[in-house]
C-alpha cells in the first residue's frame, strides 16, 4: 500500500475508534507525520495521563507503552511491534537490581523512565532527562540515592549537582555509539556548528558539547539560539521534527564510530515501528499491552511523584 493511502486510512481508523497515537522523537518520519503528539518521554507520560482517547496507540518503544497502561488501567494500549524493546531498559534486569537495592538499604531509588514496569515499581521516583536534575534536588541532601539504569544521565547529573549517587551500570547502545574522534573531525570542518547533545551520551562526548538536554530540550535550543548550524548528538530520528521547527538553519547528525548508511546513530528498536505495522495494529488492536495489577499499582506511585514534581 502506497504511504499516502496508508496515512489516510490510519487517520480514518483512528478518527472511527477514538484513538490517540503518540509517537516519540524518535520514530520514522512518515509516523510522526500522522500522530496526534510527538514528543520526548515527559512529553509523552504527561499526555498519557490526561488523553480522554479509549484506544492509545504508541508509537515507540515497549517501555514508553507500559508507562501509558500504568498511567491508564482502563484504556487500551497497543504498540505496533512487541518486539520494540530498549537496550538501555533490558540493561537492568528486576531480580539483579531487587539484590542491588536489598545491599544498599536506606537509599532513595530514582530510576530513569526508560526501563520496565517491573524496576519502576521498585522504585520511589521515576525522572526523565527532561526532568532528572530537579527530581534528583527534590531529595534531601543528607539521603542517599540509587539511581538507574543509565550510568551516563547518571554521571552527568552527578557533574551537576554534586550528588554522591549509587550508580547502576547500565547504558544505551545507541548513545554509546558517537565517535568523538570523528565528531572533532566533523566540528574543524564546520567550526561555526553548535555541538548539542543528550545527557546519555558518554562523558567525552558531552564535554564536547554546548548544549546538553533532552530531546524536547534540545528542539527549544536549536530554535530559540541565533547559530544557523548544530552537530545533534542523539538519535537521528530527532532531526525530522527539529527540522521542521527551524527549516533555515543546517542541522548534522553526530557521526557513529560504525561505518553505517547514514554515518549517524539510530535506534533499531524505534525503527522497528512502520507506518504498515501503524495501520495493521489499529485495524487489529494488537499487540496489546498488558501489566499485571500489582506492578502497576506500584509502578504508579514513583510515576504520579515525577509528573507532581514537574509540574
Amino acid at each position: 500500500m502506497e504511504s499516502k493511502d496508508l496515512k489516510a486510512k490510519i487517520i480514518a481508523l483512528k478518527k472511527e475508534k477514538n484513538v490517540v497515537i503518540l509517537a516519540h522523537y524518535y520514530q520514522e518520519a512518515a509516523i510522526q507525520d500522522i500522530a496526534d503528539y510527538v514528543g520526548d518521554s515527559l512529553g509523552l507520560s504527561q499526555e498519557a495521563a490526561k488523553t480522554d482517547a479509549d484506544m492509545i496507540l504508541f508509537a515507540g518503544v515497549h517501555f514508553m507503552a507500559e508507562t501509558a497502561k500504568i498511567l491508564n488501567p482502563t484504556k487500551k494500549v497497543i504498540l505496533p511491534d512487541l518486539k520494540a524493546g530498549c537496550s538501555l531498559a533490558e540493561s537492568c534486569p528486576p531480580d539483579l537490581f531487587k539484590k542491588f537495592i536489598d545491599e544498599h538499604p536506606n537509599h532513595i531509588v530514582i530510576t530513569y523512565v526508560n526501563c520496565s514496569a517491573e524496576i519502576k515499581a521498585l522504585s520511589d521516583i521515576v525522572c526523565t532527562s527532561s526532568n532528572a536534575l530537579k527530581i534528583v534536588e527534590s531529595v534531601p541532601l543528607e539521603t542517599p540515592i540509587i539511581f538507574a539504569p543509565d550510568k551516563n544521565l547518571g554521571k552527568y547529573i552527578i557533574s551537576k549537582t554534586g550528588r554522591d549517587m549509587l550508580l547502576w551500570d547500565g547504558s544505551c547502545v545507541v548513545h554509546e555509539a558517537f565517535s568523538l574522534d570523528k565528531l572533532v573531525a566533523l566540528y574543524k570542518e564546520n567550526p561555526d556548528a553548535k555541538i548539542i547533545a543528550h545527557p546519555e551520551s558518554e562523558t567525552h562526548i558531552l564535554q564536547t558539547a554546548n548544549y546538553i538536554g533532552s530531546t524536547a530540550g534540545m528542539i527549544d535550543y536549536v530554535k530559540s539560539n541565533p547559530s544557523e548550524k548544530f552537530i545533534v548528538a542523539t538519535e537521528a530520528g530527532i532531526l525530522h521534527k527539529m527540522q521542521q521547527e527551524v527549516p533555515h538553519k543546517i542541522l548534522i547528525p553526530a557521526p557513529s564510530k560504525e561505518d553505517n548508511t547514514c554515518a549517524c546513530s539510530e535506534c533499531g528498536y524505534m525503527k522497528m515501528n512502520t507506518l504498515q505495522k501503524v495501520y495493521d495494529c489499529l485495524l487489529n488492536e494488537t499487540p496489546e499491552i498488558t501489566v499485571t495489577e500489582d506492578i502497576r499499582i506500584k509502578a504508579l506511585i514513583p510515576i504520579e511523584r515525577m509528573l507532581e514534581l514537574s509540574k
